[in-house]
């Protein structure tokens, strides 16, 4: 109930409510994209300052080792499962988003742990970096797989994606470029650089997430339109893979030892899915999916979803297993 209660929270219901009945409150682009490199810099900041509190410890190591094994495993469950009922792309197109993350989601899992003094470490926001890409790379091999039987079947030369492309755009993307520079930053500034930039990294960031998950909400609602006409297993996907997938976290999770908080946070990367870094770099790399399937199921129902109950129903599972 408390998760209801939140600004932030309470925001975002807001803003979905605005777009549900198509009202013309608007948060302009360049706004939003403002606040979107903000929340990645001020988490980039707070990583960093705790990285050089802590220091590279084996826990670390373990965290980001596991975070890149979920990043590949979760897409390669995904596809094998979609690939039942859905062509072949939109199916490696579903996989990918669902294989990387969210990051929004993920800082409005910070703030939560943080409301309930719950303790993680700020190498999570690199397990979140390093999540991203493995999920993207998977998908274009899959497409070009299916391109080339295509072709063969057809006696048809349809041109392929070249990875290496696509690797040099997800590895240097500004906003995940921004992310580990900021952290980057905090490790080396320190216990000084914290104190003076509290408050622009602390201070205001309630307020900005709040003002951002307005602008989800409201895409959020007119997204959701994308997914009218599709498969059942879309909708059954959208629903059902965040649990599953917060779940195969939790038990790889148990499995090594990890402390509470970064299992927590480790599930809600698991289950978040990709809105805006894979639907960028698919547009290029699957021509053949429309983007409002994955659109639509991603920011339509599984960021929602997260965001409202997810995050919450995690922690509770956690503490109950960690226990």
């Amino acid at each position: 109930m408390a998760n209801f209660l939140d600004p932030a929270i309470l925001f975002f219901l807001f803003g979905a409510f605005a777009g549900a009945v198509k009202s013309n409150l608007e948060i302009p682009p360049p706004i939003a994209r403002f606040l979107s490199l903000y929340l990645l810099m001020a988490l980039g900041l707070k990583g960093g300052f705790a990285l050089h509190k802590s220091g590279f410890t084996t826990e670390i190591a373990l965290s980001l080792g596991l975070a890149i094994f979920l990043a590949i495993l979760i897409p390669i469950i995904g596809y094998q499962i979609l690939r039942t009922k859905l062509n072949t792309f939109d199916a490696a197109a579903v996989a990918a988003t669902y294989g990387s993350v969210s990051a929004v989601t993920f800082i409005t899992a910070t703030q939560y742990l943080d409301q309930f003094n719950i303790i993680y470490g700020g190498h999570m926001a690199a397990a979140m970096a390093l999540m991203e890409s493995p999920a993207i790379i998977l998908a274009i091999v899959l497409a070009n797989n299916a391109r080339a039987a295509h072709a063969k079947q057809t006696q048809t030369g349809l041109q392929q994606t070249g990875i290496s492309k696509i690797l040099h755009e997800s590895f240097t993307d500004g906003a995940q470029l921004l992310l580990l520079g900021s952290m980057l930053v905090g490790l080396v500034s320190g216990d000084a650089g914290q104190k003076l930039m509290a408050p622009f990294s602390i201070d205001l960031f309630k307020g900005m997430l709040a003002f951002f998950l307005l602008d989800m909400g409201l895409m959020a609602a007119r997204n959701i339109k994308g997914l009218y006409g599709k498969p059942p297993i879309t909708l059954l996907y959208a629903i059902a893979s965040p649990l599953s997938h917060a779940l195969i976290a939790l038990a790889f999770c148990k499995l090594i030892g990890l402390p509470l908080g970064n299992t927590i946070l480790l599930m809600v990367l698991a289950s978040s899915a990709s809105y805006i870094a894979v639907p960028a770099v698919l547009r290029h790399a699957l021509p053949e999916v429309n983007p409002a399937l994955y659109m639509g199921m991603s920011l339509g129902i599984t960021f929602p979803f997260n965001i409202i109950l997810g995050i919450p129903l995690y922690a509770m599972i956690a503490k109950w297993v960690m226990q």
